[in-house]
């Protein structure tokens, strides 16, 4: 199998491009001009890194690929997440990847859309629970997963659209839930949280990088698939067990909203599960371990 990445240096791209690495898999990696994490991608006579322009094409000459992996995504951040026009370009962008995917001779496209497509939500989200986003970004990624389908369609390209839930690891973004506790814990600060109260679902980043590897090999038939981990509990239960890795760390919890019933991440992982053929198998109690 050989693959293209877009979004390699994401946490998710040196995940599966890692993934791919062991297996002996021939991997292009697409990276943004002046990338600063360039240096997350180890070299290997596997992996083959080329720079992107910023209109989506690339200097290479030979379409003899077979997947194409879309991480690529700009505008993350809190003061832009919710910002429309900001989160319209990864539309474009999206679309654009889709048509480079055809220009590679790629039969399968493979996104990375979010549970943010779904909106709030009380109880278990299955892949056919309406959607309801309710930020830019959620809205983003539902309708690029709607026209990349389109595209896809036009192009005889089977489109498969991921919907990812919360992946932790060494290559996590600043900001997260995760970075922002362990910088309390470390320097003994108490790290202050919501009730914690509601169901949250946690994946290892060597989990999803398997779990992607798998969509791309086997055949999965085009469609909408959960990314997450069979391990769905009280978000305060995951806290806790972060916290018992630091002596010093100290964790307040606000009280419970009896007004407002929770609302988490519970994802049904049945059509993923029976569809790649794996379990994820790093508990988070493990998995936090070497952060």
């Amino acid at each position: 199998m050989k693959v293209v990445v877009s979004g390699a240096t994401s946490m998710l791209g040196v995940a599966l491009i890692e993934n791919c690495i062991a297996k002996k898999q021939e991997v292009l990696a697409l990276v943004r001009k002046g990338s600063k994490r360039i240096q997350r991608l180890k070299p290997s006579k596997y992996l083959r890194v080329v720079e992107m322009e910023k209109d989506g094409t690339i200097d290479i000459a030979d379409p003899s690929y077979d997947v194409f992996y879309h991480f690529a995504w700009g505008n993350t951040t809190k003061d832009v997440r919710d910002l429309p026009l900001a989160q319209e370009e990864n539309i474009r962008m999206s679309l654009e990847m889709v048509e480079l995917a055809g220009k590679l001779g790629c039969k399968k496209f493979i996104g990375a859309g979010s549970q943010a497509e779904y909106g709030p939500v009380q109880g278990v989200i299955y892949e056919d629970t309406k959607t309801n986003p309710v930020t830019a970004y959620g809205m983003a990624k539902l309708a690029a997963g709607m026209l990349c389908k389109k595209q896809c369609e036009r192009l005889g390209i089977t489109c498969i659209w991921t919907r990812i839930f919360s992946v932790y690891g060494k290559n996590d973004n600043e900001g997260t839930m995760i970075k922002y506790a362990i910088s309390k814990f470390e320097n003994g600060e108490t790290a202050s949280f919501s009730s914690g109260v509601q169901p949250w679902n946690y994946l290892n980043e060597e989990d999803a990088g398997e779990m992607f590897y798998r969509f791309g090999e086997k055949n999965v038939e085009a469609g909408i698939y959960h990314v997450a981990s069979e391990e769905t509990k009280p978000l305060r239960a995951f806290i806790e067990e972060l916290a018992m890795n630091y002596p010093k760390a100290k964790c307040s919890f606000a009280e419970v909203d009896v007004n407002h019933p929770p609302m988490g991440l519970e994802p049904d992982l049945g059509k993923t599960l029976a569809a790649i053929d794996y379990h994820p198998k790093i508990l988070f109690s493990q998995g936090v371990k070497n952060l």
